[in-house]
């Protein structure tokens, strides 16, 4: 394929060839490229705050007096609105109480660190692709004097068996609901019953690495605080389903709760100020959380649309990962290299404003390559049949980009 409109942007002073560019800058133009058609797009599926420009993230807080009496003070370390919201989540969830943290990785690192001490075993049992295994720098090793074993290598949550059946002693259970880098997946609710159940036929303390918990529901067929009911702790995130600016929560008993708030401080997580955070996560709580059951279902509309429009337009090989989607995010795989792919997708955007697919494109062998797509309040506008049009669309781009 040529991919001119990444890398020729100067021209020698005598020959007026391209100038040579790194790789690196490549994929910097080419990332440039991608966010800018994404942002210029009249159509997509997902509009997502954390690309938006400054002045519409505010706007997020417009209303605000409705969420928090805006007379009271601001917060200092933790009091007055941090802790309405950590009242809140204890209350979604079901648990005695909840702690606020900047960040997920110290709200979690806080959890199992807490337990620990209480099991007397540092060894934390997860998945090799849970995020703090992919994404956290060996946080649990280096900073936390925790031990991460992997259950399974499969690309799914353990099974019962697995857990009854792993050769050593742990002293917590770590699952991430969804799993999102095997590809937003869950188990079954009877799955997760028996899986729970095993861990505590081995004395082994269960935390929700539940950063997208919000998004469970609809799989489950089970509440908030149901599903949460069967771990004995549980973290959420903010931003990750609920659109707020950033922050996370610890929820479970009270006296682990008033631990890791002790830990939270250790850390570095007694923020001097967080009233614009919490107020965008009461945001999420009360705007966006409600939304969440109907984005789920719609995505499952979305993707039987889009497996269609590929077999339509004669894609040789295309999956949709999981099939049904178990949340409202799911990855696409396609049989062509990244270049080519995201080569299209950009045109797409650029010359049509209907931006199909916005994120980048992960190369998972020779000439095959898989994206994330995520579907929120956006692609409720969207039909099944404006799916397999903007599906047979990027076809068709692709194979002139291929060719």
């Amino acid at each position: 394929m040529t991919d001119a409109a990444e890398r020729s942007t100067g021209q020698t002073a005598d020959e007026g060839r391209p100038e040579p560019v790194t790789e690196a800058e490549r994929l910097l133009r080419r990332r440039r490229r991608r966010i800018t058609a994404y942002q210029g797009a009249e159509r997509t599926l997902a509009r997502l705050g954390l690309l938006a420009p400054l002045r519409e993230r505010l706007t997020l807080l417009d209303g605000a007096d409705a969420l928090y009496d805006l007379d009271e003070p601001g917060d200092l370390y933790g009091n007055g609105i941090v802790e309405a919201l950590e009242e809140r989540v204890a209350g979604l969830l079901g648990k005695e109480a909840a702690a606020f943290f900047p960040t997920g990785t110290m709200a979690q690192q806080v959890a199992l660190r807490c337990w620990a001490g209480r099991t007397g075993n540092p060894t934390v049992a997860l998945h090799p692709l849970a995020h703090p295994e992919v994404h956290e720098r060996d946080a649990f090793r280096e900073v936390s004097g925790l031990r991460p074993v992997h259950v399974t290598n499969e690309p799914r949550l353990p099974t019962a068996d697995e857990i009854r059946g792993f050769e050593e002693p742990f002293g917590a259970l770590m699952l991430e609901l969804p799993l999102r880098d095997a590809g937003y997946v869950l188990p079954t609710w009877q799955e997760l019953t028996e899986v729970v159940e095993a861990a505590r036929e081995r004395d082994a303390v269960v935390h929700f690495d539940g950063a997208r918990l919000w998004e469970t529901t609809v799989h489950f067929g089970r509440p908030l605080d149901e599903i949460a009911d069967l771990a004995d702790s549980v973290y959420v995130s903010f931003y990750k389903s609920l659109q707020a600016f950033g922050g996370a929560a610890l929820a479970g008993p009270k006296t682990l709760v008033e631990e890791a708030k002790t830990w939270r401080h250790r850390y570095g997580g007694a923020v001097f100020q967080q009233f614009p955070t919490v107020l965008s996560a009461l945001a999420g709580l009360e705007r966006e959380l409600p939304r969440l059951p109907e984005y789920v279902t719609h995505a499952r509309v979305v993707a039987a649309a889009l497996r269609e429009g590929f077999t339509e337009a004669g894609v040789p090989w295309a999956r949709v990962h999981p099939e049904v989607p178990h949340t409202f995010d799911f990855q696409v795989w396609l049989p062509y290299g990244v270049d080519e792919l995201s080569e299209a997708a950009i045109r797409q955007s650029e010359e049509t404003r209907t931006a199909l697919f916005t994120n980048p494109w992960d190369e998972k062998g020779p000439g095959l390559a898989m994206t994330e797509v995520y579907v929120r309040a956006a692609a409720l506008e969207w039909t099944a049949a404006d799916v397999r049009a903007a599906a047979a669309d990027f076809v068709a781009r692709l194979g002139e980009v291929a060719g």
